[in-house]
């Protein structure tokens, strides 16, 4: 009997080994290869979409003259206006390309609502503009001050940021930037 016993713990002790050895690869390989490929897709997806966030901010400045930081005045636009549906279904006469200013996302659709939110934390994208405000000093022939003009003018820049980190499109500040993204 204590043969037979041997062999029964020798295979409960080969059983907890295979275990075990199933564990470890779980733990050391497959977990860590779904979470890049997790992360790859939200950097990805988020930054499609902050793109798109961009051609919606330039749609937004050619019918208004400035840009928007209202994400959900900005969505609004998107869905409603002519200009846009016009923009997307648009053919360009010489080269018969698509004029269509917007990346399609993973899943092969362009929806404006996924504007809204980044893929990862579901928060919503940082969405500035800038307020430059000039005054201009009229001064008499003898040096009196005799009013003093403000202009304010707002949206000639803006600035798209993820709330995830996976880069920004735009800078508040610098004209050069205007539209330039981190990742490109």
């Amino acid at each position: 009997m204590a043969k037979s016993e041997s062999r029964y713990v020798h295979l409960i002790l080969y059983a907890i080994i295979v275990v075990l050895v199933f564990v470890l690869i779980k733990v050391a390989y497959l977990d860590p290869n779904e979470i890049l490929e997790q992360e790859k897709y939200y950097k990805k997806e988020s930054r499609f979409r902050m793109s798109n966030i961009r051609a919606g901010e330039r749609l937004w400045e050619a019918k208004y003259g400035r840009f928007t930081d209202n994400i959900d005045s900005l969505v609004l636009f998107l869905k409603n206006d002519p200009s846009v549906k016009k923009a997307i279904e648009g053919t360009d006469s010489i080269t018969h390309k698509s004029t269509n200013p917007f990346v399609l996302l993973t899943h092969g659709l362009f929806e404006p609502d996924s504007l809204l939110l980044s893929p990862k934390s579901r928060l919503k994208y940082v969405l500035q503009i800038d307020t430059t405000e000039t005054a201009d000093t009229i001064i008499d022939r003898r040096g009196r001050i005799i009013k003093i003009e403000k202009n304010v003018v707002k949206g000639t820049k803006y600035f798209v940021g993820c709330p995830d980190g996976y880069g920004t499109i735009g800078d508040v500040r610098s004209e050069a930037m205007k539209h330039t993204a981190s990742w490109e």
